[in-house]
C-alpha cells in the first residue's frame, strides 16, 4: 500500500467485535485467576454449574441441563461429582414431591461467594484505571451487549449474581 493512500477503515461491527474480543481475553484472564484457588476442588465446568444454581436457585436437572446447554446425562454426571464433593445436594421439590431439585450446600455457596468476590475485586481494579468520563459509555455498551445475548442483568448489590 502506498503511504499516500488512506488506511482502510474497519466496518463498525468488525471494530466492535475486535474490541469485545480484546475485553473478553482480559475477562477470561480475571476469571481464570479468580478460580485458581479452588481448581483443586472443582473444574471450570463444575464451577459454572454452581454459578447457574446460585443464580437461579434450586433447580430441576432438566432445567439445569437446558441452562447449561448440555444433555441431561452430562448435567447429571456433573451434579453427581458436585454432590460427592459436598457442594450441592438433591432435595424433594417443595412444590411437587415427585420432583427432585438440586441446590447449593453451604460449602457450595461459600465457594461461589469467595470466587465471585475475588473476581469482582480484580475487575474493580481494572475499572479504577479507566478514565472516569468513559465509564458510563462502557456500562451502557455492556448492558446493551448482555441484552442482545439474552443474559439477565445482575443486581448491583449482589456479587453472587455476577457469577460466571
Amino acid at each position: 500500500m502506498n503511504s499516500l493512500e488512506p488506511a482502510p477503515t474497519l466496518d463498525p461491527t468488525d471494530e466492535l467485535v475486535s474490541a469485545l474480543l480484546s475485553a473478553s481475553r482480559a475477562l477470561v484472564g480475571v476469571s481464570a485467576r479468580s478460580i485458581a484457588t479452588v481448581e483443586h476442588r472443582v473444574t471450570l465446568t463444575q464451577f459454572r454449574v454452581l454459578v447457574v444454581i446460585d443464580t437461579h436457585g434450586p433447580t430441576r436437572l432438566n432445567q439445569l441441563a437446558t441452562r447449561l446447554d448440555v444433555a441431561p446425562s452430562t448435567a447429571l454426571r456433573t451434579v453427581d461429582r458436585l454432590i460427592a464433593a459436598g457442594l450441592v445436594d438433591r432435595r424433594d421439590n417443595e412444590q411437587d414431591r415427585r420432583e427432585v431439585v438440586i441446590r447449593l450446600t453451604a460449602a457450595g455457596q461459600d465457594m461461589v461467594t469467595e470466587v465471585i468476590g475475588r473476581r469482582r475485586r480484580a475487575i474493580g481494579e481494572i475499572v479504577s484505571q479507566m478514565p472516569l468520563d468513559q465509564r458510563r459509555a462502557v456500562i451502557d455498551a455492556l448492558v446493551a451487549f448482555a441484552d442482545a445475548a439474552d443474559e439477565p442483568q445482575a443486581p448491583e448489590d449482589s456479587a453472587r449474581r455476577l457469577g460466571w
